[in-house]
């Protein structure tokens, strides 16, 4: 695991943070130069209107910058899938736009997450990540998606292996992608990392896989920025939700893109978000750690006989 924060903000009393949840237009094609760039500028210009919100972070979705369609990637002659030719993408291109972000986001003073391709040494097959950019404008860290689908993991990517915990003005995130919505021990571990809010971003036009993302707020009691590009939109829109599962804000369903911004607050006066934390969540912490384990009636046969009324 990798736990990051900026060396002014570890002292920080602030117990609030305004987030900006992004749905933004995601080429598929990384071969497109042209489409990269227009994806960037998109990112950039979003990057603004978070800025100009008062937003301290920016979320963007799976793949921002691109998510690989596997027809454009891994398609054989025939139609049928192959191992990824990953010399067809343009490499410079990703790099340039990642960096001018990167250099936006300091002079916004931004905190900035957006999805990309990772290139690794080949012949190893690149990562599906999210770059985490520090208001200062600079790189900190990087999540690489660890759990992946059937045509990723056989003809597209290498898994990432490690959860990630960056801090900002005292609000812990951790981070997910796509797929591992659907595994639940991803959302379990980052709660018992203490995080306050995961940041799952994603590449899919799927209303259910919203519908279990909102469920973990109700499960771990946390916030969840749930980032969709901004094509799938009409099905599911981007969103911020509270730690008991309500929606906070949401981007409109119209296809275009937009940002969703509700503030992070630890001590909020919202009924439903201060049972959560400072209720809910506690106390399924104590029940986990063996709280039962002294009171069950052991030896004592109305107990333990099944059978009987």
């Amino acid at each position: 695991m990798t736990t990051t924060s900026a060396p002014d903000e570890r002292l920080s009393v602030t117990r609030a943070l305004r987030l900006a949840v992004a749905q933004s237009t995601v080429p598929e094609d990384p071969t497109d130069r042209g489409a990269l760039r227009a994806a960037g500028q998109e990112i950039r210009a979003l990057m603004v209107e978070a800025a100009e919100a008062g937003a301290r972070l920016v979320q963007f979705p799976e793949g921002a910058i691109t998510y690989p369609s596997k027809h454009v990637m891994a398609a054989g002659p025939a139609g049928e899938l192959v191992p990824a030719d990953w010399s067809r993408a343009a490499w410079d291109v990703m790099r340039e736009e990642a960096e001018s972000i990167t250099a936006l986001a300091g002079k916004l003073g931004l905190w900035t997450v957006f999805g990309s391709v990772h290139p690794l040494t080949p012949p190893n097959r690149p990562h599906n990540s999210l770059y985490v950019v520090a208001d200062r404008g600079q790189l900190v860290a990087r999540y690489d998606k660890r759990f992946l689908s059937h045509t990723e993991a056989s003809y597209l990517y290498s898994p990432g292996h490690q959860p990630l915990v960056i801090e900002v003005d005292g609000i812990r995130f951790g981070f997910a992608l796509c797929i591992e919505a659907n595994f639940p021990e991803v959302f379990d571990e980052y709660e018992r990392l203490d995080v306050d809010c995961v940041l799952l971003s994603v590449m899919v036009d799927d209303a259910p896989r919203a519908r279990v993302a909102q469920a973990y707020g109700t499960l771990y009691n946390y916030w969840l920025g749930y980032s969709v590009p901004s094509q799938f939109s009409a099905t599911v829109p981007s969103g911020v939700v509270a730690p008991g599962g309500r929606w906070l804000a949401r981007c409109p369903a119209n296809g275009q893109p937009a940002l969703a911004i509700a503030d992070i607050d630890l001590d909020s006066q919202d009924e439903d978000i201060d049972v959560a934390v400072r209720c809910a969540r506690p106390w399924r912490r104590t029940a986990r750690a063996g709280l039962y384990e002294e009171r069950i009636p052991v030896g004592d046969p109305r107990s333990e006989v099944r059978t009987t009324f």
